[in-house]
């Protein structure tokens, strides 16, 4: 049972606040984003025992996380916050430009349909390869594949068309 709990521990900590990211990304909302990665760790705990890989934790949280917040729509539709709201980078180590940059970024994501946004997501902010992605998503790696280069055009195109990027260089 302590190791057990040790390992869980261990999972926790580690993982805490990209598991949250993800979760506030899927919610678009602060308390339901806590609320999502709560019921997370609460099934975590549960079946800690068959996580064999300690590996692929990362990718089995994130997979929880979905199945979390997927069965609270399944429950009822919530009402959901502005993405803007959403850290991506310390605002106490950027400077003025690179937070409005991260702004437009954080908005041009949230404009992507969810085919395209979960798996870019998943990519930058959980850090995973195509075939964990396909693996989270239940999808084809071609078809994660073919999503993430389509994501990744349309916000190359929608920023290149904002008129805070036009007239810059890009170099």
């Amino acid at each position: 049972m302590e190791r057990r709990q040790k390992k869980y521990e261990a999972l926790v900590h580690a993982l805490h606040r990209d598991v949250y990211r993800y979760a506030y990304w899927v919610c678009q909302d602060e308390q339901t984003a806590q609320d999502v990665v709560q019921e997370t760790y609460l099934r975590a705990w549960k079946a800690i025992d068959s996580l064999k890989d300690e590996k692929s934790a990362k990718s089995w949280l994130f997979t929880i996380v979905r199945r979390e917040n997927a069965r609270r729509f399944e429950r009822k539709r919530l009402d959901t916050t502005d993405i803007d709201a959403q850290p991506v980078a310390d605002p106490k180590h950027t400077g003025v430009e690179q937070e409005m940059e991260n702004e437009l970024l954080r908005r041009q994501i949230g404009q992507l349909s969810a085919e395209y946004r979960e798996p870019l997501v998943l990519q930058v902010l959980g850090g995973f390869s195509g075939d964990e992605i396909a693996s989270i998503l239940q999808l084809n790696k071609n078809t994660v594949m073919t999503r993430l280069f389509r994501a990744r055009s349309q916000l190359k195109e929608s920023l290149d068309q904002s008129p805070q990027t036009r007239g810059r260089s890009n170099g």
